[in-house]
């Protein structure tokens, strides 16, 4: 049963009466169990008037503590205290689960790690790293910065090797980004990106696709809105396997022309795809911010992601990184240059792309052969549109096989699953048959 406060109670409880000192109060009440999960707040105006400030203040308190995630709800309804742990959880990434022995888990995105290159050599060469140990704060380390020009798709001012691709993401929307300010980003998307955003409190403006990429007309849409920031990811899609064209991303460098909002290009699956490198950085270079990570080619421990744009973004990256590790790794740095320099690394990602593409279309292969109709794609996962996402998850988990609900992946209503590919070395027609009984929209 739930409790309610009213607003005399709140007013003998509250002595700082700043918007700060009223949110930094409640949340200590809060951790203290004085008001506990499911209590009522009294009325923004009650309030307001019993501590003799504006509703305005109130409101901006309230909406500090529910971009914490600790009180929910708002308008006739009232609002409650929902949580009273202060912690920031990436809420769709948390929501995942362990499904133990006897499950085929479809859920993870992630590379076959007998398909990656060895890498004690390299880190045996990262060990003698220059400067290694010391606590200068460098950007980048001259050879990797040198071998990642030789196929970078445009020339950018300034490099900075970041702990990872999500790192990179995180690290750059806090320097740059306001909470409050909104971001236009690709409808689906990475859940790891919705997670931050809405960490961030941002407000999100969705862009559909279709096969070539973000529809220009929903850019377009958006982009009424002065976003600060464009997110989408240029070559591969890491949730729907898609490509952008090259024409796809001259309109949509068409449509950012004549604003000042910042270009995000996030190459998660990076040389997974076997599509050229491209990018609007040649044509904004002033605003373009371009991240390749390395996790899904050379390996998720080498926790390394390589970011460009003009010094002055990357200037201000670095300062907000300063708060915290201040550099990646010199030992990583270095065997990641080693390995990109090694012509075995591309013969084992070229062996690697292969497989990957030969798994995605073994499934997919064996839907069309059930009646469902796929456009091609790639990459380490299938975007599949189901008539019922709970029916289809219920059905899968019936039969053993965990996927993800396409409603992690997407702020807009969705009816889809994802399905995992890159560790599906076998039983496609299994799986095909229980996405195939789950019902299919094709």
């Amino acid at each position: 049963m739930s409790e309610t406060r009213n607003a005399d109670w709140f007013a003998e409880k509250l002595s700082d009466k700043s918007i700060r000192g009223i949110a930094l109060e409640t949340s200590a009440m809060i951790r203290a169990g004085a008001l506990p999960v499911g209590t009522k707040l009294p009325a923004i105006r009650d309030l307001a008037f019993a501590l003799g400030v504006s509703p305005a203040t109130i409101s901006e308190a309230w909406s500090e503590l529910r971009r914490q995630k600790i009180i929910s709800g708002r308008g006739r309804n009232g609002t409650w205290i929902s949580g009273d742990r202060f912690v920031a959880k990436p809420e769709r990434l948390a929501s995942s689960g362990n499904y133990g022995e006897g499950v085929l888990d479809l859920t993870a995105a992630v590379p076959d790690v007998s398909l990656l290159p060895p890498l004690a050599e390299a880190l045996g060469y990262g060990a003698s790293a220059d400067n290694l140990n010391s606590y200068e704060r460098s950007r980048i380390l001259p050879e990797l910065e040198a071998a990642v020009r030789r196929d970078w798709p445009y020339e950018p001012e300034a490099f900075l090797a970041t702990n990872g691709g999500y790192n990179a993401v995180y690290t750059l929307l806090h320097a740059l980004v306001m909470p409050g300010a909104s971001v236009a980003i690709e409808n689906p998307t990475a859940m790891r990106l919705l997670d931050i955003l809405e960490d961030l409190g941002v407000r999100i403006l969705p862009v559909q696709c279709d096969k070539d990429g973000p529809l220009p007309s929903s850019l377009e849409a958006a982009m009424k809105y002065r976003p600060v920031a464009f997110l989408f990811q240029p070559r591969l899609h890491s949730v729907t396997g898609q490509s952008v064209s090259k024409a796809r991303l001259e309109a949509l460098g068409t449509i950012l022309a004549g604003s000042d909002t910042l270009i995000i290009e996030d190459d998660g699956v990076a040389d997974i795809s076997g599509a050229p490198k491209h990018s609007l950085g040649g044509r904004y270079p002033d605003r373009v911010i371009h991240i390749l990570s390395y996790s899904k080619t050379l390996g998720p421990d080498l926790r390394l992601a390589v970011l460009s744009s003009s010094r002055a973004i990357v200037e201000q990256i670095q300062s907000y990184r300063s708060f915290s590790a201040g550099w990646t790794s010199r030992i990583l740095q270095a065997a990641a240059a080693w390995l990109l320099r090694d012509p075995r690394t591309e013969e084992i990602l070229a062996r690697a792309r292969s497989i990957y593409q030969q798994r995605h279309d073994d499934l997919t292969n064996a839907l069309r052969a059930r009646g469902v109709e796929l456009d091609d794609g790639g990459g380490l996962c299938a975007w599949i549109p189901v008539s019922s996402e709970p029916f289809a998850m219920v059905t899968l988990a019936a039969r053993g096989i965990a996927v993800h609900p396409g409603a992690k992946f997407s702020i807009l209503p969705s009816n889809h699953i994802r399905v995992a590919t890159g560790n599906l070395s076998e039983r496609s027609s299994e799986v095909a048959d229980g996405i195939a009984l789950a019902g299919t929209t094709g």
